[in-house]
C-alpha cells in the first residue's frame, strides 16, 4: 500500500475488527468517515516505519470511551480536526505523520480521516498490534516513554490539554475528561519521534489488518473456510463454537463491560464457554477453565461468513466461531503482562500463553 484506495479501507475496516479483538468501536464508523475524508480531502499515503526520518513528528488519534456510546455520537470532521490543532499548539511541533494508536475498528480508520484533513502520510503500524482497554496499554509505555501532552476534543467544540505525569495518569484523567465528554472523545497523544517509533511501534499492522480483511471480502475461491484462512494467516487456534446464550453488557467508568456465555454446537455440543470484556475480549473460559487470556487476542467471528463481531455487536442467538491469537512478543515480557494481563483487569489467573493453554486441552 502506497496510496490507500477505497478497497483498502474497506478490508482494513473488516480486518482491524478481527485484530480489534472486540473493541476499538464500530469499523462501519470508521470506514464512512476514511471514505468520506479521501473524498473530500483527497488520497492518504501510507508509510512504513523504514521509511521514517529520525527527526520526523509521529502523532496518533484515536477515539476514547465506550464503543456503544460511539455508536451513537459518531465524530465530525470538526471534532476529528481539534485535538491534532491544540496538540500542536501547545507542543509547538508540526506534525509529519499520523498514526493509529491501536488495530481495532474505528480506531484503525480515524487517523486516516485525519491524514486526509491535514494532506499528511499515514504510518503502518500501531502500538498495541490489536486493541486495548486503556491508554497506557500501548507499546511507548512499555519502552519506558510518556504521554507527555495529550489533547481530547468532543462534538460540542470544548478542547482539553492536560500535562499528565505517566502513562496511567494519562488514562485515569483522559478517561474522567472523556465520561464529562458524554462518554467518547477524540485523542491525540504520544507524540513520538521518528527514531521513537523505529524502536517503539509494532510495524506493518495496517497491510495485516488489510490482508485479513481481504480474506473475509474476497471471493470464496477456495474449499478452505476463511476462518480457517485467518487462523493460518495469524498463528491461531479455533477455541470454540456455539450460540451466544446468554449477554451482560452495561456501560460502567467510561468503558462497555460485560460477558456473554455460548451454548456449544457440533463438536463442542457438550460444552459451554463465556468470555468476559471490557470493551475487548480479555478472557476466554470453557467448561469454568480458561483457553485463552490477555494480552492474546481473542475474537469472535460469525460461523458462516468469518465476518468479525464486536462486543457491542453480539446478539442472542448468533452462532459464532471464538477464535485466538497469540500477541506481539512484546506483551508476553513482564512488563507487558504486569500492563496488561489478566491479573491487571482482576481475572484470577497468571497469564499463561494461548500454546500452552492449547496444547494442555488437546493433551487430555
Amino acid at each position: 500500500m502506497k496510496w490507500l484506495t477505497e478497497e483498502d479501507i474497506e478490508c482494513i475496516a473488516v480486518g482491524a475488527t478481527v485484530l480489534g479483538t472486540g473493541g476499538g468501536g464500530d469499523p462501519y464508523i470508521g470506514k464512512m468517515m476514511a471514505l468520506s475524508a479521501i473524498q473530500q480531502y483527497g488520497p492518504v499515503e501510507v508509510i512504513t516505519v523504514d521509511e521514517l526520518k529520525d527527526d520526523q513528528w509521529i502523532l496518533p488519534a484515536s477515539g476514547m470511551g465506550s464503543p456503544s456510546v460511539l455508536v451513537e455520537k459518531i465524530p465530525s470532521f470538526e471534532q476529528l480536526a481539534a485535538p491534532l490543532k491544540a496538540f500542536e499548539k501547545a507542543s509547538g511541533k508540526k506534525t509529519d505523520v499520523v498514526m493509529p494508536i491501536e488495530i481495532g475498528g474505528v480506531n484503525s480508520l480515524i487517523p486516516v480521516a485525519v491524514a486526509a484533513m491535514n494532506n499528511i502520510p499515514i504510518l503502518d503500524g500501531d502500538a498495541m498490534g490489536r486493541a486495548f482497554p486503556e491508554a497506557q496499554m500501548v507499546t511507548f509505555h512499555l519502552d519506558g516513554l510518556k504521554p507527555e501532552l495529550v489533547t481530547l476534543g468532543d462534538e460540542q467544540g470544548n478542547v482539553v490539554t492536560i500535562e499528565p505525569a505517566d502513562g496511567y495518569w494519562s488514562e485515569k484523567i483522559s478517561r474522567n475528561v472523556t465520561i464529562s465528554m458524554g462518554g467518547s472523545s477524540i485523542v491525540c497523544d504520544y507524540g513520538i519521534t521518528g527514531k521513537q517509533a523505529k524502536e517503539s511501534v509494532i510495524p506493518g499492522t495496517l497491510t495485516l489488518a488489510k490482508n485479513v480483511g481481504g480474506l473475509l471480502r474476497g471471493k470464496r475461491e477456495s474449499a478452505e473456510h476463511p476462518i480457517s484462512q485467518i487462523t493460518r494467516l495469524l498463528n491461531g487456534h479455533i477455541l470454540f463454537k456455539g450460540k451466544a446464550a446468554l449477554i451482560k453488557r452495561k456501560i460502567e467508568g467510561g468503558f462497555t463491560r460485560g460477558e456473554a456465555h455460548f451454548e456449544g454446537l457440533d463438536n463442542f455440543q457438550d460444552k459451554s464457554a463465556t468470555l468476559f470484556f471490557q470493551n475487548e475480549h480479555l478472557l476466554a473460559e470453557m467448561n469454568g477453565k480458561p483457553v485463552a487470556m490477555t494480552p492474546d487476542l481473542i475474537a469472535v467471528l460469525d460461523e458462516e461468513t468469518g465476518m468479525p463481531i464486536t462486543t457491542e455487536g453480539l446478539k442472542y442467538g448468533a452462532r459464532v466461531v471464538i477464535t485466538a491469537f497469540p500477541a506481539h512478543e512484546k506483551w508476553r515480557t513482564d512488563m507487558g503482562i504486569e500492563t496488561a494481563g489478566p491479573r491487571y483487569f482482576k481475572y484470577p489467573y497468571d497469564y499463561i500463553p494461548l500454546e500452552t493453554l492449547v496444547k494442555e486441552r488437546l493433551d487430555k
